[in-house]
């Protein structure tokens, strides 16, 4: 049970929330802050992207959410209850919570949510996220014609939610947090339908409302006076700019027209850090940045061509000399200190010479007819368009043209090649990332389940690996568990279907009159929860 905390506590915090109500925070200004790209929508319920996330998470407010040091707090429930079992939840909502139209925020809204995200005609890339409630697969899978009223989610009364589960999932408060179990005013879908994300349509929950959005320009947020905690958002508007061109966006935190980044053009690490100091902060950020292989054509459906492809790249040297020592080396897909999980299966080769290492691709690749008086390896890598990542995998290129792989090249804005990549477009190899959604190694080993359709890029389909993950589900002890999730991911690392490069990290531009900006593992950054100085 969630308990607020001890009588003194509570003595304390009725006392400053009081205070609260006699001095409300002053709204101040405009926040203006980039993004990493355009969403390509902010449909709760079918985005998939860390951009759409930062927005959302702005504009609506889940059961639990992330504090400014990516801490998982109270949000619209106050407070909540677990079953002996593990396996039912009952949350109390706030009484003060309300929708920005100021219809009251109940129970019935989260069960409409959680069910039109399950139901297959909405079409949601992410429902697999949610899987843990009872019934949300069949539904989601329309099967044993299972509809959405049978999720394990009711609503007891106006301010009482109870959700059952599968079975005891570890992470699923942290579940909560996520875009996709975030809540959609119902009467707005009902009354507009897609259009219901359009400015003039949009009734949230969250912090701030939605007034305008130029596409390729910026999205313009106006705080809620709806918001429960109204009293306490001090930033009155947060303006987001897509920021694609980190050079551009660098020089734009250098005059003063952005309080802060999302990214930094890695070369330019060293001249930002020497002019502007602690407001360039570079953390832990729980993500790895890898190449997705398609393997079901030919010649990449050979394993030991894409093993050679991973072998001839210089991970070093792309972590401190592209990124400039901002990223580190990855051998694994799981980033180490992922929470309910010990070290990750490393790639087998991680201890080897490059000296050694490219030996063994040359060998690789003439096994497989390519090489030296045979046939040309010709290869080509989708992008979404950054500095950095441009300078990735032209580096990465260079390093397989050493080998006699021919590459090419092709980028697109972010918006455009994850859509590419989740609605099942053609491509070799293909540039792509993830943050963890949660501190579990099932949030990225989950990416490769054959049935993930939205975010199996590579199509791997392995009924082994498959077979590990269900007998991950079941097992309720977490270091048994976290023994077969390993055996899963040492069959990824043995199959190569994505290829890891990079663990992530925060790189942001912070400006010293921004306030409550707190880098964290989580890349939790609600601007509810900064201020501006004068």
């Amino acid at each position: 049970m969630h308990i607020a905390g001890c009588f003194k506590t509570s003595v304390l915090m009725a006392a400053l929330l009081a205070m609260a109500q006699i001095a409300p925070a002053t709204a101040q200004g405009i926040y203006h802050r980039c993004n990493d790209g355009d969403p390509e929508t902010l449909d709760a319920h079918k985005t998939s992207t860390v951009s759409e996330a930062h927005l959302l998470h702005d504009l609506s407010e889940g059961l639990l959410i992330h504090d400014a040091h990516g801490k998982v707090m109270a949000g619209v429930a106050e407070r909540w209850t677990t079953s002996a079992d593990g396996k039912t939840y009952t949350f109390t909502l706030r009484p003060g919570a309300k929708w920005s139209n100021g219809d009251p925020v109940t129970a019935a809204d989260f069960v409409f949510s959680l069910r039109r995200i399950m139901a297959p005609e909405t079409g949601a890339k992410y429902a697999t996220v949610l899987y843990p409630l009872k019934n949300a697969e069949k539904i989601n899978k329309n099967a044993d014609g299972l509809k959405p009223d049978a999720l394990g989610a009711k609503a007891i009364d106006e301010k009482t939610l109870e959700i059952t589960l599968e079975k005891p999932t570890p992470y699923f408060l942290e579940l909560l947090t996520h875009q996709s179990a975030l809540p959609i005013h119902p009467a707005s879908v009902a009354k507009h339908g897609k259009d219901f994300t359009r400015p003039e349509n949009w009734i949230s929950n969250g912090a701030y409302v939605l007034k305008e959005w130029v596409p390729g320009s910026h999205i313009t947020l106006d705080k809620n006076p709806q918001f429960y905690d109204a009293a306490n958002v001090r930033i009155a508007t947060v303006r987001y700019y897509p920021c694609s061109d980190l050079a551009a966006a660098a020089r734009r935190f250098e005059a003063g027209e952005v309080q802060s980044t999302t990214d930094l053009p890695a070369d330019q690490v060293k001249r930002l850090k020497e002019k502007f100091g602690n407001q360039v902060q570079i953390s832990p950020y729980l993500g790895t940045y890898y190449l997705a292989v398609r393997i079901d054509k030919a010649p990449l459906s050979d394993v030991r061509v894409r093993q050679a492809l991973s072998l001839l790249i210089d991970r070093e040297f792309i972590g401190d000399q592209i990124w400039s020592g901002t990223m580190l080396p990855a051998y694994s897909f799981v980033p180490p200190g992922t929470g309910n999980y010990g070290d990750p299966a490393f790639l087998s080769d991680i201890t080897e010479s490059s000296i050694d290492r490219e030996a063994k691709a040359r060998e690789l690749l003439k096994q497989a007819g390519f090489g030296p008086g045979l046939k040309q390896l010709k290869v080509e890598i989708r992008y979404n368009t950054t500095d950095n990542n441009r300078n990735t995998v032209v580096a990465i290129g260079n390093m397989w043209k050493e080998a006699g792989i021919e590459t090419t090249y092709i980028n697109t804005d972010g918006k455009t090649h994850f859509a590419y990549l989740r609605d099942g477009g053609d491509f070799d190899i293909a540039r792509a990332g993830w943050i963890a959604d949660y501190s579990d190694p099932q949030n990225f080993l989950f990416l490769m389940e054959s049935q993930n359709t939205g975010f199996n890029y590579p199509r791997y389909n392995n009924p082994e690996f498959d077979g590990l993950m269900r007998r991950s589900s079941d097992e309720m002890d977490l270091k048994t568990r976290a023994g077969i999730l390993y055996q899963a991911e040492a069959l990824i690392m043995r199959d190569l279907p994505l290829i890891p490069i990079l663990y992530y990290s925060n790189r942001n531009l912070i400006s010293s009159k921004l306030e409550g900006f707190h880098p964290n593992l989580r890349g939790a950054n609600a601007s509810r929860f900064m201020s501006l100085k004068p």
